[in-house]
């Protein structure tokens, strides 16, 4: 029968605890929300929306084809010059996502005969953008700059190093000053994720790369999402100009996808502006999971330390880290709930976003729910 070993790989999920299934969110909620990655409170942010509405409005529902036929308006340009001005980047190259974004860099920066140093703990679209380049690659243990030294000394052509700079799982950062050296010390290129990054690190969330002093660097491309603390929808690549332009010529998911909608481009650069008249949202964001951390490890949970305003809770299994969920939902809190095999190390975990607008009120109720929902 066609497709026949699907119904055993859903019974092994099952098996597992790992079934996944689609929640559909209403437009309006009494739920308390940690579990998106709204973390400076944009998303529903008047002039963010209204700016995405003005975008529809003059531009279209769609990008109405690839970036290189018609999907490139005055729009996305200006939000490309903007984002590469306010992260302290040369040039910006806007994709329909932050996942297209991240094929692109690693793909069109590792062409055949190149290694490809990869972080255990990567985001699967830079293992993805690792599975589809032409080069070798070669996975390290997790935030290791001697390893990255290592594996960069077996190889005497091109290298690229990628990695994310704040890691989605656990929220801990990059040692991003460790692996640029070692990245010059064998001529390679360090490509970061920064998605988790831009509008929380760096001086008015102006990302890791410009709070590390490696903005604008000849060998530095980061890649950051739209859809995170901008609000909005998307991807874009930063770097030097001449490697912007070598991802108009040779990255696949450039040239071949439709562009960016044009409301999402009007919502990200209405928040980018926002963020600019109000840099105190990225050290909120911080503030609020530097307390969550402090309260939920005083209470006895295996929380580890963020890094940005990610905020990791361990659980004992997959099926209580499910149940843990449930539990906090029912309570009235919406929290994340990472289970192998999206993460690396086996560990299941709640996941908990620390928003710039959360109150003070709002952060005693979600560790109060959390304590007394506590497998």
């Amino acid at each position: 029968m066609a497709f026949g070993w699907i119904d055993e790989q859903a019974r092994a999920r099952r098996r597992a605890g790992l079934v996944r299934t689609l929640r559909p969110r209403p437009a309006e909620s009494t739920l308390l929300d940690l579990a998106s990655n709204d973390y400076l409170g944009l998303a529903h942010h008047r002039e963010v929306t209204e700016g995405a509405a003005a975008a529809a409005r003059a531009w279209g529902g769609g990008a109405t084809g690839s970036r290189l036929v018609t999907g490139t308006t005055e729009l996305h340009t200006e939000l490309e010059r903007e984002l590469a001005d306010f992260c302290g980047f040369e040039a910006a190259l806007v994709f329909s996502s932050g996942y297209a974004a991240n094929l692109a860099a690693v793909t069109a920066l590792a062409p055949h005969g190149s290694l490809i140093v990869s972080d255990a703990g990567n985001h699967a679209s830079l293992i993805d953008g690792c599975r589809l380049a032409r080069g070798t690659t070669q996975v390290v243990e997790h935030a290791d700059p001697e390893g990255v030294r290592k594996a960069l000394g077996t190889h005497d052509g091109p290298a690229v190093v990628v990695s994310d700079t704040v890691f989605s799982v656990d929220g801990d950062a990059a040692p991003l000053a460790g692996l640029a050296a070692a990245c010059r010390e064998h001529g390679a290129g360090l490509v970061v994720d920064d998605a988790h990054g831009l509008g929380v690190l760096g001086a008015g969330g102006r990302g890791a790369a410009h709070a590390g002093g490696l903005a604008g660097d000849g060998d530095v491309v980061v890649t950051v999402t739209l859809s995170k603390s901008l609000g909005s929808q998307g991807g874009a690549v930063l770097g030097p100009a001449r490697v912007i332009e070598h991802l108009v010529n040779a990255a696949r998911t450039f040239i071949f996808d439709t562009g960016l909608a044009p409301a999402a481009v009007g919502g990200a650069l209405a928040a980018l502006r926002l963020l600019r008249r109000e840099p105190e949202r990225a050290a909120r964001a911080r503030a609020v999971a530097a307390e969550l951390h402090a309260r939920l490890t005083a209470g006895g949970h295996r929380a580890v330390r963020p890094d940005a305003a990610v905020v990791s809770v361990r659980a004992p299994s997959p099926e209580a880290a499910v149940q843990w969920a449930a539990d906090c939902r029912a309570a009235g809190l919406a929290v994340g709930c990472f289970r192998p095999p999206s993460v690396p190390d086996g560990i299941s975990r709640l996941r908990l976003t620390a928003r710039a607008d959360l109150s003070a009120a709002q952060i005693e109720r979600a560790v109060r729910v959390i304590g007394e929902t506590r497998p």
